[in-house]
């Protein structure tokens, strides 16, 4: 099918336009009607990077109190001195909307059918959009090709959009099925490189009432067919799936149409056609993997080493800025004569800011290319610009001992301070429980862990004219390194704008600076100064690991000496609990005296030559112990609420309770995964409570979407837990909670797993379900409490309606 909308593209925008639409009644089978007036209306609705939001017409339609907008008509409460009134709009020539106004504005359309039918909504410019009730994901960056499939009901539809610089409408289209190739991930035909078997993702467009099984993909391309079994398409959704499809015989450089059919019980629904791009031996390329995430499809790009493929050479990691796709950013780079570079995604272009799952999806490409280019270990290197010199930044402090060298460019170190369309992480809250929320982000509090970046070199490089990224921020990182860095270089490149050539990033003295550079191996470093926030995302520098925290999320800091002359070990730590020790540096049967924080020594004779201890801090003393046992926290499974969104992760919805708890658990599940699909490229399974079982998910995480009355499936993965929500009622440990306008989220590990947990979803009541719409789990940099209790007011009152939030113990018992 074509696209009806024609793309409107932004890289970077300062202001936030408001935009609405009207659409009469009348339309007919494959006809698009594009938004064209309507009502807008100024909120103080607040969505930053944090758990925590406000948003006045969200609580007005999550009541029912708001289903439709009336011009002059107001909202209760809106900020004294805005416009609080729904006003007329009218789009120009373009149907676009050029009122300008903040993120958190709204805007109304309505739209009459004389019988339900489903529909096809393109929104360019909105954060979200409720449709008769129910939310959905937008497209805030203007993509274009985020099509959210809605059923329409017969007579009059109400649409409540959020956002600005709004463009679009609702196309109908002829099959219930459609495929959708604007959105395409595919690798390169590379010459040399298996081509029989690669994988490529388009999206499918299901807006039929019934769930799509038994899908296949027939590829054909060079005469080559390869059949694909794929995966399911919820109802009423869209889904990227993934195929193979066989490029053996294109040889030529250049682009070769891909046929596809996409095929049901052997019946063709729709046709397709693609293009795969083929290099020349020696052109940049990517290739595609299927992601431990979320079983979706991802990639990556390389610039090859000159001279072909070399064992032991350096690898250099580069990542990209917002908006770059790692294609773009590799050809950026001339190849190098003694390494490979790669790039990955974050998984989108502006993704997750490279923390997250932006982090996870970096750490994922960092070990596939180990395994593919076989560097030597001694000689990888991070680099990044913009978005991705934060990410330098993140990543280099998170991982000091994954790195020899790194060199941010025209990066800022932290999102407390720069922000996106998705706003900034807050610096700090007026109440204690949001002290405790906020600190679930001191991750990404880059300053803070500065001292990890001793071990590494470090070259800053910014343009001394960026607008985009302000130089103040590259001398605020050389300030605070130049008084305990043996190892910084510095330069301000005259002139320079955020992008200035490709020098902004193909710096000659960054790799010259790199070829000098190593990471020692773990048994010829003896000194580790090393901090995190949390063992769940960064917990080992060399040697040393920090198993377990004093107080979650606050930063833990260890400063280690190892003599091997002395058979010694000392050093004082800070906020630290459980530490684990690799005493591989030592010979078998060495006797070896451990002093920390000035206490008197332990001694322990090795019991091999790769021996590893813990060692426990009990009442200020430290003591060998066993190891824990995994069902403690620890680096496999810390929390927090985000850590089930991970493992290949399925959704649980509930089919039970009300009509309406069971419509909202479904449509919850439909939004979350439109909006993870936009922001991380992905997919993730969705099936209901009575399907799940844990033998037939095994090792795949949960995300369980409703209460235990209404979820079959609670019994089977929260009969342990200390938290439990039911209608009418909440419970976290001794405490109880009652009321129907209670929402919750919080993290459980499953019982008889190594490492998987379930994170839920829930509320004890319609009204404190869909208080839990808001997925600001899915934004960069966001944090969140193993537990979050909060009344559905939260979202016109803020934070003093949070009732609980906390962190579980090492034991996973409620403090």
């Amino acid at each position: 099918m074509t696209n009806p909308l024609s793309p409107f593209r932004l890289s970077c925008f300062a202001g936030v336009f408001i935009a609405v639409a009207s659409i009469t009644s009348g339309a007919t089978a494959q006809t698009y009607q594009p938004f064209t007036s309507g009502l807008s209306i100024r909120t103080t609705a607040n969505y930053n990077r944090a758990a925590l939001y406000q948003d006045q017409i969200a609580y007005a339609i999550n009541k029912g109190t708001l289903t439709v907008a009336e011009e002059g008509m107001g909202i209760t409460g809106a900020k004294a001195g805005t416009d609080a009134k729904w006003t007329k709009v009218t789009a120009d020539t373009a149907n676009r909307f050029r009122m300008r106004g903040g993120e958190g504005n709204y805007t109304y359309f309505a739209y009459d059918l004389p019988a339900e039918r489903a529909a096809i909504l393109n929104i360019q410019g909105n954060s979200a959009v409720y449709v008769n009730g129910e939310p959905h994901m937008g497209d805030p960056y203007r993509f274009g090709w985020m099509n959210v499939v809605v059923k329409l009901k017969k007579g009059r539809n109400d649409f409540f959009v959020r956002g600005g610089m709004l463009q679009g409408g609702l196309t109908f289209p002829v099959k219930p099925i459609v495929l959708d190739v604007k959105d395409f991930t595919a690798p390169f035909i590379v010459p040399g490189q298996s081509a029989a078997k690669l994988k490529a993702a388009v999206t499918v467009i299901n807006t039929s009432g019934i769930v799509l099984t038994n899908l296949q993909m027939l590829s054909s391309i060079g005469g080559k067919e390869v059949k694909s079994s794929l995966q399911s398409v919820p109802a009423y959704s869209t889904r990227k799936v993934y195929f193979e499809f066989d490029g053996t015989t294109v040889t030529t450089k250049g682009f070769t149409d891909c046929a596809l059919t996409l095929l049901q019980n052997g019946k063709a629904l729709d046709k397709a056609t693609v293009k795969i791009e083929s290099t020349l031996p020696g052109d940049k390329y990517s290739e595609t993997f299927v992601s431990n995430i979320d079983g979706s499809l991802q990639y990556y790009s390389v610039a090859p080493q000159v001279g072909g493929q070399k064992d032991g050479q350096a690898l250099f990691f580069s990542v990209h800025g917002a908006g770059v796709e790692a294609i773009n950013q590799v050809r950026a780079y001339k190849s190098k004569d003694w390494g490979n570079l790669v790039s990955p995604t974050n998984r989108r272009p502006r993704g997750f800011n490279w923390e997250d799952w932006g982090r996870l999806d970096a750490m994922e490409v960092l070990n596939i290319a180990k395994k593919e280019f076989k560097p030597d270990p001694q000689h990888i290197y991070l680099t990044g610009h913009s978005m991705g010199g934060h990410g330098t930044w993140f990543l280099g402090a998170t991982y000091p001992d994954k790195w020899a060298a790194i060199a941010p460019c025209a990066g800022y170190p932290t999102l407390k301070t720069y922000g996106s369309a998705d706003g900034i992480v807050p610096d700090t809250s007026s109440t204690d429980y949001g002290k405790l929320l906020l600190s679930a982000s001191n991750q990404s509090d880059v300053p803070k862990l500065a001292q990890n970046y001793k071990q590494v070199g470090v070259y800053i490089l910014h343009g001394d004219a960026d607008e985009t990224v302000p130089i103040a921020f590259a001398r605020q990182m050389r300030q605070l390194l130049v008084p305990f860095h043996p190892d910084m270089s510095y330069y301000e490149y005259p002139g320079g704008s955020h992008w200035y050539s490709d020098e902004s990033v193909d710096w000659k003295p960054i790799f010259d600076m790199f070829k000098w550079h190593t990471i020692p191996l773990d048994t010829a470093f003896n000194n580790i100064d090393f901090t995190t926030a949390s063992p769940g995302i960064s917990a080992s520098n060399h040697w040393a690991t920090i198993y377990q925290q004093v107080v979650p999320f606050q930063y833990s800091r260890i400063k280690l000496t190892r003599s091997k002359r002395y058979a010694s070990i000392s050093g004082t730590l800070e906020n630290v609990e459980l530490l684990k020790l690799s005493l591989a540096g030592f010979v078998k049967d060495k006797a070896i005296s451990i002093s920390l924080d000035g206490a008197d020594a332990i001694k322990y004779t090795t019991k091999s030559e790769d021996d590893s201890i813990y060692l426990k801090k009990v009442d200020k003393a430290w003591s060998i112990v066993n190891q824990p046992n995994l069902s403690e926290k620890g680096p496999h499974r810390y929390g927090t609420f985000k850590d089930g969104f991970n493992k290949n992760m399925v959704y649980v919805y509930a089919t039970g309770g009300t009509a309406a708890e069971q419509a909202w658990a479904v449509a919850k599940a439909r939004y979350d995964a439109e909006s993870w699909y936009y922001r991380g490229n992905g997919a993730f399974d969705i099936i209901s409570d009575k399907v799940y079982s844990k033998a037939k998910y095994a090792g795949r995480n949960v995300v369980l979407v409703g209460n235990a009355t209404t979820n079959s499936a609670w019994k089977i993965l929260l009969g342990d837990c200390p938290v439990n929500v039911a209608n009418g009622l909440v419970k976290v440990g001794a405490k109880q909670y009652t009321g129907t306008d209670l929402a919750t989220y919080f993290v459980w590990p499953i019982a008889g797993t190594a490492s998987n947990s379930v994170s839920v979803i829930s509320g004890t009541g319609i009204e404190g379900l869909r208080a839990a719409n808001a997925n600001q789990y899915f934004t960069g940099g966001s944090g969140f409490a193993d537990v979050m209790v909060f009344r559905a007011s939260m979202l016109k009152d803020g934070i003093g309606q949070v009732s609980y939030a906390g962190f579980y113990d090492n034991q996973w018992k409620v403090k």
